[in-house]
């Protein structure tokens, strides 16, 4: 068995193949560039001005200085203007700026009388006006490869004329349940079963990612189990196991696993919730199996799947957000000599260790949005004491 921090190291042995798609610009929030992006133009591509106001031709800028209107710019208008020293134009804000331009003036700093404006306050050289090529030149990088791309990151390549993007594709999973007690909801529950829930959380959890998974069952059964596990191998990057990964006489997981060619790469993590969870790889394929309790399994796919899943598509950021908070409410913690990842919610800047922390509940865990990270032997944690949080997908 080793240590929380050992399985995350060993998390980064797993090599996955990196696929490419071309992507529209605007379906491209979440995945991540597989290449360097230049700008083709320059931005802003023309002098701008940066306010509603006044473009001042040559001449002074000191205060009660009067300039005379002798037109008006609006955004859009594709006719180059021409200043003369005195002179100046109304302008708005994108509009490209006139030639011999010296600087633009709010509209709250000037007075007007009888189409001249006066300066009710000195202007600086240059003030408001928008250089071409202020944000990025012709041929500079634009957005670095790995980049993982957000709404501005859209906003900042539409505005180059950007269409089109290369990133990464993300990979298919496929998530399995196992277990003879299991019934879908829906169902009639015979005595000895219980609904189903695994596969509509972990899939949600992969929605979280921007991922599509598929989900399936199978039966306490060894060929059954090594059946379903090798299609699944087959057709996708990452599959999930869910049960049967104990040593019980009905846990077949750990078997069909090693009869199917799966590398571990780890069995065994000294945690409590999600103790059994095992990570291993066939070629540039990787298995989990996972607790069946609910709330371990899905401690466990936070706490491991989700970095595999980001380093399939190039992420950086494999791992949970982690900040230091205070305690809002003193915890006893039963010192255990495995660490802990205790379900808590975040407000006002503290954190709060809610009650039902079994492996099987996820009554506390709906209504978590952290994780406090406890290692091993720990003792009472006092109200304000400074704990480690991992920050749950929102």
């Amino acid at each position: 068995m080793i240590s929380v921090e050992e399985a995350k190291t060993l998390l980064g042995s797993f090599n996955p193949e990196h696929k490419y798609v071309k992507s529209e610009l605007a379906c491209s929030e979440g995945f991540v560039l597989s290449d360097n992006v230049y700008s083709t133009i320059n931005m802003p591509p023309f002098a701008q001005s940066a306010m509603d106001g006044y473009a001042l031709g040559n001449g002074d800028l000191s205060p009660k200085t009067k300039y005379k209107v002798v037109d008006e710019i609006a955004a859009g208008t594709n006719i180059k203007k021409v200043l003369k020293p005195g002179e100046c134009m109304r302008i708005f804000t994108g509009a490209p700026v006139p030639e011999n331009c010296i600087a633009v003036v709010q509209q709250e700093w000037i007075e007007t009388e009888k189409g001249n404006v006066i300066l009710k306050r000195g202007v600086a050289l240059g003030m408001h006006i928008r250089s071409p090529g202020e944000q990025v030149k012709m041929e500079e990088l634009a957005v670095e490869k790995g980049t993982l791309i957000t709404p501005a990151t859209i906003g900042f390549l539409a505005m180059l004329g950007v269409r089109t993007v290369m990133v990464y594709s993300k990979p298919n999973v496929e998530i399995i349940v196992t277990g003879n007690e299991l019934a879908a909801p829906g169902q009639s529950l015979k005595y000895g079963q219980i609904y189903e829930s695994n596969s509509q959380m972990l899939r949600t959890a992969l929605a979280k990612e921007g991922m599509v998974g598929k989900s399936s069952a199978v039966k306490d059964n060894l060929n059954d189990t090594k059946e379903k596990i090798e299609h699944a191998l087959e057709f996708n990057d990452i599959v999930v196991l869910t049960g049967g990964i104990s040593v019980g006489d009905h846990d077949y997981v750990g078997t069909a696993l090693k009869q199917l060619g799966v590398k571990e790469v780890f069995y065994k993590v000294a945690q409590k919730p999600g103790k059994p969870i095992f990570f291993g790889t066939r070629g540039n394929k990787a298995v989990f199996a996972l607790p069946g309790n609910p709330a371990a399994s899905l401690t466990c796919f936070y706490e491991y799947v989700i970095p595999i899943l980001r380093m399939s598509y190039g992420r950086k950021d494999l791992f949970l957000t982690t900040l230091r908070l205070p305690l809002a409410i003193g915890y006893t913690i039963r010192s255990l000599p495995r660490a802990q990842f205790l379900k808590a919610q975040i407000n006002n800047g503290k954190v709060r260790i809610l009650e039902g922390q079994s492996s099987a509940m996820l009554n506390t865990f709906a209504l978590s949005n952290a994780q406090v990270y406890v290692r091993a032997n720990t003792p009472i944690v006092k109200e304000c004491e400074l704990v480690e949080v991992h920050l749950l997908p929102q």
